[in-house]
């Protein structure tokens, strides 16, 4: 199913904004918005969810934590028990920084391969940049016509009324 877009091109945020609330008002799907740096505000008019991330970072962390003490009291209480000193075989304070450490690696190791698989950042794989001037000094947003109740100059005027410097209209299969 083909899906037509009309783009539109802001050279300020605040204009990108109030596009993105006036499309919002009037109930018209925005499929994204780019950017070359974050736009404050942009994530509550898109109705974009929380990450989830840091929960995957605080299993990771959690499963470090563990593993790394029971790999210690395995280490030194079970599988080489030797008495230096008269200390407790499993004494917990000389564990804490061996546990840390591994708190810190799971949570960091996870949480980098989570984002990856999350943003589809794979190995070798060709990435195409959306719009040549979103990344260096303009802000784009795209908005589907995916009802036939709006007419097809719609979109491009309420883009232009919000502050578009251009628009442009696409279609993608």
């Amino acid at each position: 199913m083909s899906r037509r877009v009309h783009i539109g091109f802001f050279e300020d945020e605040r204009d990108l904004l109030a596009a993105a609330k006036e499309f919002r008002a009037r109930d018209i799907a925005i499929v994204e918005a780019y950017s070359p740096y974050p736009i404050h505000g942009i994530d509550e008019v898109l109705r974009i969810k929380p990450s989830r991330l840091p929960w995957v970072t605080l299993a990771a962390g959690t499963a470090g934590l563990a593993i790394g003490l029971y790999f210690q009291y395995w280490a030194s209480h079970t599988n080489w028990p030797i008495d230096v000193g008269g200390r407790p075989f499993d004494s917990l304070p000389a564990f804490i920084v061996i546990a840390f450490e591994m708190t810190i690696l799971f949570a960091g190791l996870a949480t980098a391969a989570a984002l990856c698989m999350r943003c589809g950042l794979w190995p070798g794989k060709k990435v195409s940049r959306a719009f040549a001037t979103t990344t260096d000094s303009e802000m784009a947003l795209v908005v589907a016509e995916d009802d036939a109740r709006f007419e097809a100059g719609t979109h491009a005027e309420i883009l232009r009324a919000s502050g578009a410097v251009s628009t442009t209209e696409e279609v993608y299969e």
